[in-house]
């Protein structure tokens, strides 16, 4: 593929929704208090967190995966095929092999639903930011 036909502001757009997802989901309006105690987190345990590293580096990750989404999509995509194509990604390629961790890790079945259900909300409304843009 052709990298000059990606609308890099669309790939940029997707990787930023992933933190607007992210910042509703694991609010106290949604998942936080289930997350955290799935983690055994606290709120003393997470005081001491840097959170410029750990937004920086989530970037950094969200941004290659939105662009390997746009160049999966190509420059005809669509909503549809972009919601699609991100829904599949996050609950067949990314949930499977969280689910695969998780079970190896001994970790709650609750944190695998809460993470990975994330990940396809956010592929999915990735695909169509995207798929509409590109």
């Amino acid at each position: 593929m052709d990298f000059s036909t990606l609308n890099w502001f669309a790939i940029v757009v997707a990787a930023i929704s992933s933190f607007i997802i992210g910042s509703l989901w694991y609010s106290p309006l949604m998942f936080q208090k289930a997350w955290m105690k799935a983690n055994n987190f606290n709120d003393e345990s997470l005081q001491g967190a840097n959170m410029l590293k750990i937004f920086s580096l989530a970037f950094i990750l969200m941004f290659p995966a939105s662009f390997s989404l746009a160049m999966y999509l190509g420059p005809d995509a669509g909503a549809g095929f972009g919601a699609a194509a991100g829904f599949m990604a996050g609950t067949f390629w990314v949930m499977a092999f969280v689910g695969v961790h998780y079970l190896f890790e001994r970790k709650p079945f609750s944190l695998f639903l809460i993470n990975g259900f994330y990940s396809t909300v956010a592929l999915t409304a990735m695909g169509v930011i995207i798929g509409v843009w590109q």
